[in-house]
């Protein structure tokens, strides 16, 4: 009885050591890019399937605050997997929304950068286009979402 027992155990132990290897590979990130956007950041991660395969997964997390004196901190996070076949029909889906967002708008989309300065400067009343003169012209970085804009 006693040896049914132990053989019984370690099929227990190998069963939970199986699940939290694959609990553990499913969440390998293999590359990841985070991109602050004001309030909320933006986690896009490669990662692995079950299967070998790669995957991305993207994040939207938005910092809650809760109460006033003794503030709760908290972050909603919201989650989208995109699978490799579905890299072109998301893409196309996304230019679309984006040119039309920028049809209907009829101006160009400000970077966040320079929407932060208006809202300063528009706080402050101080001006908010500088001269030519004025202007220096610093090299942008280049990341995934500029080739929307």
């Amino acid at each position: 009885m006693q040896s049914h027992d132990n053989s019984r155990f370690i099929v227990l132990i190998l069963e939970k050591e199986k699940r939290l290897e694959m609990e553990k590979k499913e969440n390998d990130i293999i590359y990841s890019k985070a991109i602050k956007a004001g309030k909320r950041i933006y986690y896009l991660d490669v990662k692995k399937s079950r299967n070998d395969d790669l995957y991305l997964s993207i994040t939207e997390s938005k910092k809650r605050v809760m109460g006033s004196d003794d503030a709760q901190v908290s972050y909603e996070k919201h989650k989208i997997f995109l699978y490799k076949e579905d890299f072109g029909e998301f893409t196309e889906g996304l230019e679309d929304v984006i040119s039309f967002i920028k049809r209907e708008l009829g101006t160009p989309i400000i970077p966040r950068s320079e929407y932060a300065e208006r809202a300063n400067a528009t706080e402050t009343q101080e001006p908010v286009l500088k001269n030519e003169e004025e202007v220096e012209e610093k090299p942008q970085k280049k990341g995934f979402f500029d080739k929307f804009f």
